[in-house]
């Protein structure tokens, strides 16, 4: 009476054995093939394959700003955005795309596998930008080469804790050192560089590529060695998220006291802290500030509601005026204060913006203003939009013209 119930068992078994191991063959084959994929593979002649096994989906694009860019709606209002393109797949479930021919840049893209947005497997270099994570790519030769690590010469760069009353805690601070600096007994210029809404004190020098940039200009002699102080502007933090006593969260484009003037007014906070701890030429002809967006808004007001600290100043795609519901004295007495800034003097007021940037109109605005004070300025019109792209041209155009 057992016999047929033993064969039965080992029937089950048998049957069990073959589909787990024709699973594992297949997630085997499955493994191998992914593996083996190089995406992306950027060609001798600037253009890049990309590539992604994805055998079950219906249809896969990639988006990047190597695209022609599309308009998109905001909360800030109507923006360039990354274009799109199809992939095709092959008769082993390999979906691929490949480019024309790219400039020298540095490119960010994602995979959207029937409508989901997400990353590519094959590529494991990452980029997050407010909550969102991209892939890059980097094309090299012409601007490219400014944000490629090469064999020169390199600066170091130390996430800081600074102690700041005017905002009642210690907060973490980025700072770029450049080369030698630890070795030798020189004093050296600062540019404070600030980031935009949704960024942080990582923003700069990991979308920026402010380490590779100013390791390349100083080791050309294009600019001068100076350190570069990124802080966080987000005055309700202490640090980036993820890095601070709040741990893991989503980060947020815009959070609460952004743009209220209290990063403005605790400002002197940070320089006290740089000129404390590190060999600096403390005085006006030594300090640079300059930001982007956000932080080109910060820039303006900093350098006005202190205006005998700064000679240099770069503007890059900013946000000009105070909201509507922005209150507080780093706000008030705008005009005089900028006639202030004018009369102390500078040697540099630089502004940037790209033609399809969504702050051109009240870029020119504040031009004009400029103009009928007959305040002395440098604009700089730009290709492109609100872009990362741009500001780090940006960088690499203002970094030379400092402390000459």
């Amino acid at each position: 009476m057992l016999k047929p119930k033993i064969k039965m068992k080992k029937f089950l078994t048998l049957v069990m054995s073959t589909v787990l191991l024709g699973f594992a063959a297949s997630a085997q084959e499955a493994l191998f093939q992914a593996q083996n994929i190089v995406s992306p593979e950027v060609h001798e002649d600037n253009t890049v394959t990309f590539r992604l096994f994805a055998p079950k989906a219906q249809a896969v694009e990639v988006t990047g700003d190597f695209l022609p860019s599309i308009k998109m709606d905001t909360p800030m209002g109507q923006m360039d955005g990354p274009g799109k393109a199809a992939l095709t797949k092959d008769a082993n479930g390999v979906w691929s795309y490949k480019t024309t021919v790219l400039n020298p840049e540095l490119y960010g893209y994602s995979f959207v596998i029937d409508g989901f947005t997400t990353t590519d497997p094959s590529n494991p270099f990452l980029i997050r930008d407010v909550a969102s994570a991209t892939n890059f790519f980097l094309i090299g030769g012409g601007q490219g080469d400014l944000y490629k690590t090469n064999d020169i010469p390199h600066g170091s760069v130390s996430r800081r804790w600074y102690d700041s009353p005017g905002l009642g805690m210690d907060r973490r601070i980025t700072v770029y050192t450049p080369p030698g600096y630890e070795t030798s007994n020189e004093s050296y210029p600062v540019l404070y560089l600030l980031h935009g809404a949704g960024g942080d004190e990582e923003a700069w020098i990991n979308l920026g590529r402010t380490a590779q940039i100013l390791d390349n200009l100083i080791a050309t002699g294009k600019s001068k060695p100076m350190i570069v102080v990124m802080p966080n502007g987000n005055v309700i933090q202490d640090a980036a998220p993820g890095e601070g006593n709040k741990n893991f969260y989503k980060p947020q484009f815009m959070i609460p006291k952004t743009m209220d003037g209290t990063y403005e007014g605790a400002f002197e906070d940070i320089i006290r802290f740089v000129e404390s701890n590190y060999r600096v030429k403390a005085d006006k002809k030594n300090r640079a500030i300059a930001g982007l967006s956000m932080g080109g808004f910060h820039t303006l007001h900093v350098s006005r509601y202190y205006p005998n600290t700064f000679d240099y100043i770069g503007l890059f795609s900013a946000a000009i005026m105070p909201r509507e519901d922005a209150t507080g004295r780093v706000y008030s007495n705008f005009d005089q204060t900028l006639k202030t800034q004018q009369d102390n003097g500078y040697k540099l007021y630089w502004i940037a913006i790209g033609k399809t940037d969504f702050l051109y109109k009240a870029n020119q605005e504040y031009l004009a203003k400029l103009k009928g004070m007959n305040m002395p300025h440098t604009y700089v019109e730009s290709e492109g939009g609100h872009t990362w792209r741009n500001w780090r041209v940006y960088l690499s155009q203002f970094a030379p013209q400092l402390f000459q």
